[in-house]
């Protein structure tokens, strides 16, 4: 093994950008010890010096920085983290790419079809760099089992998925607007949460390719200006006059046909009142029926033919070490201890460092750009879709 420390950063110091920031730095706690080269946390960028300075204190980063291309230009940097708004990753990433660095992204990729295909063909160009891109629910052990028992046979022949995320980060109209809320229809809830929730449904069901009976809706049209230091429009109301128009869908919802044969429903929304996050699916196959709610997401839900005729139901199997990434993801991997969206993102941020490293822990590699690119394609046949009617779209 390498004794070199691989040194990482992040761009971006809002909600998901400090989960970064925790993720590398907790990743080489998980699994064997030893395994991967000592990590070294280099720095945390921010345009708002604030969260940049904090963030960096609280998760122990040697530096921070407000401008990424001090990030781009450091020679002492190897793995970074983009966390910003989506219209600013292509720029970020092709220049980190050039400079060399390995880049994993949030999702979406970004926020047209254009650039998505331009940051992928650069990715492309250089293969010695690696791309991620953040789809980190199918790091979640719970969903990870389900698509386990879908990909094995364990479910029968895989036929409905039923899929829906439901927010209440936009419910409140005195939410200033942000970046969320800028950006062509398809860009707002659905390239949000939606991206995500279609992301789980391939994870489980394999390629969509239709896109059928497609609705985007904007309940809240205008919302009070920016405010500074507000982390993409989340959590705060100012009293003020609603001035700026909202430019995306706050609603989607839509149907989709995946190549296997199975069919899908999936609604996404950010005005969901009384729902922080809510994650939750259905998959029915022939044998059996699988669901799961990220409220209680130590369980999965299992309802198959094991049980007596009469006697059949759904069954609590709570999270345990037979589960994807759960042995060895924590210092307390037994069944009842559950696992949360924040153990996603320490089990990506383990397998990026992985695949960085040359290293095979046997852990499924995180897609590259390539796959943010038809995530981008997916979302754009929704809102074609929606735009003429519901009719549908084939993905290619």
């Amino acid at each position: 093994m390498s004794t070199k420390p691989i040194s990482v950063a992040v761009i971006g110091a809002g909600m998901a950008g400090r989960t970064h920031a925790n993720a590398w730095r907790q990743a080489s706690t998980l699994y064997e010890p030893g395994v991967l080269p000592p990590v070294r946390l280099a720095a945390i960028c921010d345009a708002f010096e604030p969260f940049a300075k904090a963030s960096a204190e609280s998760y122990g980063y040697e530096r921070y920085a407000t401008d990424w291309k001090e990030i781009a230009a450091a020679d002492d940097i190897d793995v970074v983290s983009i966390v910003v708004a989506n219209r600013l990753h292509r720029e970020i990433a092709e220049a980190l790419i050039l400079a060399g660095k390995h880049v994993l992204c949030e999702k979406p990729l970004t926020d047209t079809l254009e650039d998505a295909k331009a940051m992928t063909e650069v990715a492309e160009a250089h293969p010695e760099v690696v791309t991620g891109i953040g789809f980190g629910y199918r790091r979640h052990a719970s969903i990870a089992k389900i698509a386990e028992l879908a990909q094995n046979g364990d479910l029968g022949e895989v036929f409905h998925f039923d899929g829906r995320y439901w927010c209440d980060y936009g419910v409140d109209p005195n939410t200033p607007i942000a970046w969320r809320y800028k950006g062509p229809m398809g860009s707002g809830a659905l390239g949000d949460v939606g991206s995500h929730m279609t992301d789980v449904a391939e994870f489980i069901c394999g390629p969509i390719k239709r896109i059928s009976g497609a609705t985007l809706s904007t309940v809240i049209k205008k919302r009070p200006p920016a405010v500074e230091g507000v982390a993409g429009g989340r959590g705060m109301a100012v009293e003020a006059e609603a001035t700026e128009v909202v430019e995306n869908d706050d609603v989607a919802m839509f149907n989709a046909e995946f190549e296997n044969g199975a069919v899908g429903s999936i609604s996404v929304s950010r005005v969901a009142f009384g729902d922080p996050n809510a994650l939750m699916f259905d998959v029915m196959g022939t044998k059996a029926k699988a669901s799961f709610d990220l409220a209680r997401g130590g369980e999965i839900l299992l309802n198959d033919e094991t049980a007596e005729p009469g006697m059949r139901g759904p069954r609590q199997i709570l999270t345990g070490q037979n589960f994807p990434y759960f042995k060895g993801g924590s210092s307390m991997d037994f069944a009842g201890v559950g696992t949360t969206q924040i153990d996603q993102f320490n089990f990506q941020a383990r397998a990026f460092l992985g695949q960085v490293a040359g290293i095979d822990e046997g852990l499924p590699p995180v897609p590259s750009f390539a796959h943010g690119y038809r995530a981008i394609r997916i979302q754009n046949a929704v809102a074609e879709s929606a735009a003429n009617d519901g009719a549908a779209v084939e993905i290619n």
